[in-house]
């Protein structure tokens, strides 16, 4: 089982960036989905999450600058970025609690996409 995550990249400091990432639609169902980030010489931390009915959570870091939505249709999360900051700079990882039928559920990680905010 694979996360497709997408959409990094560099981005001036002020700008928007839309970060994306899709499970397999042969997954039975998905709890929660979520965006960590690791920058150099620190340890992963939480971006943003939300639950499969949309109840969201954010970092205070970027609270009121990130949207994080899905559309479980597709198994997809998305992370709307705006007004991003040169503090943003990280690699951004996707994460899913995947489940395979109704009693057993997985987390899994995406391979993680570059964000680089810089003029």
């Amino acid at each position: 089982v694979q996360l497709q995550a997408s959409g990094g990249g560099l981005v001036q400091p002020g700008g928007s960036l839309r970060l994306s990432c899709a499970a397999p639609r042969s997954i039975f169902s998905i709890k929660a989905m979520g965006w960590y980030r690791q920058a150099p010489g620190k340890q992963r931390e939480l971006v943003a999450s939300i639950t499969r009915d949309g109840v969201r959570n954010y970092a205070d870091s970027v609270q009121g600058r990130f949207t994080i939505s899905r559309y479980n249709a597709d198994n997809t999360v998305y992370l709307q970025m705006n007004t991003v900051k040169p503090a943003d700079t990280a690699v951004y990882y996707c994460n899913a609690d995947l489940c395979h039928d109704p009693w057993s559920c997985t987390d899994y990680w995406g391979q993680g996409t570059q964000v680089t905010v810089s003029s």
